[in-house]
């Protein structure tokens, strides 16, 4: 029996099906000052690829949506494993931490407006917010996608808007993780699972596909 390749199965990066058309936004995950300082969860890259992200924004901040993962006050607010999840990260909690770090980093807060803010208490921005029905309604088909952490927070975004029939693009070198691996993995993941369903394209050729 013939064996598949590996190699055969993972798609070219680029934006390979055809022009960013009219119809997208850019879904920017949660660059917040909590993640980009010194706190529990630094994540160290996030400072590498800001400029990217910033270019990113400043292509059209109007059509920028800025999650923001917004923790709960202390672990017995919430329930299920995020009760466990936050004894381990009591530091994070809203009643240790200081407010301001839940801020956008200032070089995109600047951005807000035009561009918009969605606060979230879990990983995805979908599930229990208005978001898709707000996409929806402004004819979104395309979600571009930058931000924190490759496999984590925006690792569900792009699920979410795999399963709600988006196109996905990732902008490659707009997205950070405070583990060199498994941001490694998780990009071969979508290079390689996704391929039919998610584009993998660096910064400069989303913008150049992006102009009028």
């Amino acid at each position: 029996m013939a064996m598949t390749n590996p190699a055969d199965l993972i798609a070219p990066r680029g934006l390979n099906f055809g022009p960013l058309g009219a119809n997208w936004v850019h879904l920017c995950i949660d660059m917040q000052r909590m993640f980009a300082e010194k706190t529990e969860w630094h994540a160290p890259w996030m400072e590498q690829v800001m400029p990217h992200v910033v270019r990113l924004v400043e292509m059209r901040p109007e059509r920028t949506v800025f999650t923001r993962f917004i923790p709960p006050r202390s672990a017995d607010e919430v329930g299920g494993t995020w009760h466990r999840y936050y004894q381990r990260w009591v530091s994070m909690t809203r009643e240790r931490l200081d407010p301001g770090l839940l801020e956008l980093v200032p070089a995109l807060a600047r951005h807000v407006p035009p561009a918009r803010v969605l606060d979230k208490p879990i990983y995805s921005p979908w599930l229990g917010s208005r978001l898709h029905g707000e996409l929806l309604a402004a004819g979104v088909d395309t979600v571009v996608i930058s931000g924190a952490e490759t496999e984590v927070c925006v690792m569900a975004a792009v699920i979410g808007a795999i399963d709600l029939g988006y196109r996905v693009i990732i902008a490659t070198d707009a997205i950070c993780s405070s583990a060199d691996s498994t941001h490694d993995a998780m990009e071969h993941v979508y290079d390689s699972r996704f391929g039919m369903q998610v584009e993998t394209a660096e910064v400069g050729e989303i913008v150049e596909a992006g102009r009028p």
